[in-house]
């Protein structure tokens, strides 16, 4: 079974077995995991947990060059969306119906889409490849790896990430203790890009109350581990090979953590920092 835009697949679910997680993601919509149960009670905020290829956060400007190429973005396009600021954010992938999708049984599903078989996308990131998610559920883990394979003869820029929007029901915001791991923090300017300082952060973990988030680290351990506890409940984002920058964002007004693994860090497309690369042909996972 598989996703196209004339048909497409309703979401597909993932059980851990003892019925007491259950995740759900829509091919139709950008691979979104859109639902995550536990005993019954829904965990994630709208949103969900999307993709964010193949930039995930904000660009410093609607345009880059990288590897080479100079690229420039069309505001008028609809693959692409903008912050509050005007700048481009989370790259081409929103509510794609692109990705054909199966359940491989036994709490597992496969999903690709070939993103250099479309010139609008190569518009935006001129780098042939192609993306693979493959998700497990297990007990109470949900394990995604997402693998990107060079398809031409270029290599191409890993920059990609998630962005899980968590919610701990029946809890007071406040209430909420959110778990930070030994990081450096990169300090952001006014337009949340980087500045190029770091700070050194310990790890800590203390009630939420009226603390809010939209912060760029790097982890000093591999993998590390962010979570958001609360209610009886203690959600973990392991973060493990290939994520080494996260962004964690808790907004003043909305009851919801983000903890976001990252290949890059925030601009890296433009700036080259802490890039990395796919050789031509070959693959990466993370």
């Amino acid at each position: 079974m598989a996703a196209t835009p004339d048909a497409p697949l309703a979401a597909l679910e993932l059980g851990s077995g003892d019925g007491e997680l259950v995740a759900r993601f829509t091919p139709h919509a950008g691979m979104v995991g859109c639902s995550l149960r536990h005993r019954g009670e829904e965990l994630l905020a709208p949103g969900g947990i999307p993709i964010l290829h193949p930039w995930a956060n904000r660009l410093s400007d609607w345009g880059y060059e990288v590897a080479g190429r100079r690229v420039v973005l069309d505001r008028r396009s609809p693959l692409l969306r903008s912050d509050d600021n005007g700048l481009p954010i989370h790259g081409a992938l929103h509510e794609s119906a692109l990705w054909q999708a199966h359940s491989d049984g036994d709490g597992a599903l496969r999903a690709e889409l070939d993103y250099g078989a479309h010139d609008d996308l190569l518009a935006a990131f001129p780098f042939r490849h192609g993306l693979e998610l493959s998700v497990r559920l297990r007990g109470p883990t949900l394990a995604v790896t997402t693998t990107v394979t060079a398809t031409g003869g270029a290599p191409v820029p890993l920059s990609f990430g998630f962005h899980p929007w968590f919610r701990l029901p029946g809890v007071p915001r406040a209430e909420w203790e959110v778990e930070l791991p030994d990081r450096h923090e990169l300090v952001l300017d006014r337009l949340q890009l980087p500045t190029g300082q770091t700070i050194r952060r310990p790890a800590e973990r203390g009630p939420l109350g009226e603390r809010t988030f939209d912060d760029l680290f790097r982890p000093l351990d591999v993998p590390a581990r962010f979570a958001l506890a609360g209610g009886g409940r203690r959600i973990v984002v392991e973060m493990g090979s290939g994520y080494p920058y996260a962004q964690v964002y808790a907004p003043p007004d909305a009851d919801v953590v983000c903890l976001e693994p990252m290949t890059a860090p925030v601009n890296a497309l433009t700036t080259g920092s802490g890039l990395r690369f796919v050789a031509p042909f070959a693959r990466a996972s993370a």
